[in-house]
């Protein structure tokens, strides 16, 4: 097996068990492996420390599959998704849609498994992960035994592994255009081909039931709405009115789709730029109880952070002159290169600059099912807050 040396003092995150190791801490490569190829990883000292998959065009160039020297083989694979899928079991019982596997969370780096009832999408994004494809695809089918083994491994961060998009059929029958997933008492269809992420945003089941909860009698604006996971729950709870905004014409007739599939009253649908229409509902003096902002990924890496931390609070800004008194933001951030700690202080800065006085009511993350491992911080990409101005 090929070897990657580091520098000296460069192993300490390996033994605090941090699965990644970027490019400058490697003093040498020993042999010529492949992009995704095994790799053992040493130390200065020539201490062994951890097998690693190899991608040579990433900042990222090794990412640890194990700390104890073993093959990487197809057993390997199958025991950790059979790990992921134990640790989801009380999910599986209840809920027709899991995430399955949670990529270094679950100790698979660059690996996603989506499942929806009898379909299960498959993200790659890693060299790592593409090179096992075929053995990952046999270990879902013997795991999970879906009808259906979609792939979407179309990710922007694929570039920065030096990977094309791969999307298409893997096993079992075409998934239909739309499929309905189940959760809480309401139904939404979902687009596994062409939808965001692997169609739906399952990592926010939990904030969505805790906005349905908060949602009666009240006033709520929906910016970047998508197919309506959270317009929808505050009509499920009672919401005296909904406004939605969302750039895509076809996400907007899926959510009024998913609207009519609940029979619940429409809302009023906004197609456009969710900054140019915040500024009109501010010029125009509407007023809210409830604000939602689910924005996409501004910044995936840490690298990209400045640029969206004026994002952030432009948005956010905007949101706290649009709440009455005593009003709720339930504010997100999804991107890997903004920590919970910078996204509260954005939101703060934000708040300041609006004129608001702002208590934070919750903290929001992602479900149960998007697990986050102590040694890995960086799994935490979604990080949200419940505010409510006094």
């Amino acid at each position: 097996m090929h070897k990657l040396t580091l520098k000296s003092g460069r192993e300490k995150s390996l033994k605090r068990r941090h699965p990644w190791i970027f490019s400058g801490a490697v003093e040498k490569v020993s042999g010529e492996p492949e992009t995704g190829e095994t790799v053992e990883i040493h130390s200065a000292a020539g201490e062994f420390l951890a097998v690693a998959a190899y991608s040579p065009q990433s900042q990222i160039v090794a990412r640890v599959w194990d700390w104890r020297k073993r093959e990487i083989d197809a057993s390997f694979f199958r025991e950790r998704i059979e790990r992921a899928g134990t640790l989801r079991s009380h999910m599986l019982s209840t809920s027709q849609s899991v995430r399955l596997v949670h990529a270094e969370s679950d100790g698979l780096p660059g690996i996603v498994v989506d499942r929806y009832g009898e379909i299960v999408v498959l993200q790659l994004s890693s060299a790592g992960a593409m090179r096992w494809r075929d053995v990952l695809v046999d270990a879902i089918e013997g795991v999970a035994k879906p009808q259906t083994i979609f792939e979407r491994s179309d990710a922007d961060v694929l570039a920065l592994e030096g990977l094309a998009p791969s999307v298409g059929l893997l096993r079992g029958a075409a998934p239909p255009m739309h499929i309905r997933v189940h959760e809480a008492d309401v139904m939404f269809e979902v687009d596994v081909v062409h939808g965001h992420k692997s169609g739906f945003y399952l990592d926010q089941r939990d904030n969505r039931l805790r906005l349905r909860a908060l949602a009666k009698g009240r006033e709520v604006l929906d910016c970047f709405a998508y197919t309506g996971g959270f317009s929808i729950n505050a009509l499920a709870g009672g919401a005296a009115r909904v406004v939605t905004i969302e750039s895509s014409a076809l996400a907007i007739e899926l959510l009024k789709r998913n609207v009519e599939l609940n029979k619940l009253p429409q809302p009023e649908c906004i197609q456009g730029d969710v900054f140019q229409e915040l500024r009109t509902l501010r010029d125009r003096a509407r007023s809210f109880d409830l604000i939602v902002l689910d924005p996409p990924k501004f910044a995936p890496t840490a690298h990209h952070a400045e640029k969206a931390a004026r994002a952030y609070k432009d948005t956010n800004l905007l949101a706290f002159k649009l709440l009455k008194p005593g009003g709720l933001l339930f504010t997100f951030s999804c991107s890997g290169g903004v920590s919970r700690e910078l996204f509260q202080k954005i939101v703060a800065g934000a708040a300041l600059d609006a004129g608001v006085e702002a208590q934070i009511v919750a903290h929001l993350s992602a479900g149960a099912d998007h697990p986050i491992a102590l040694n890995f911080p960086e799994g935490e990409y979604l990080k949200g807050m419940v505010l409510r101005v006094r």
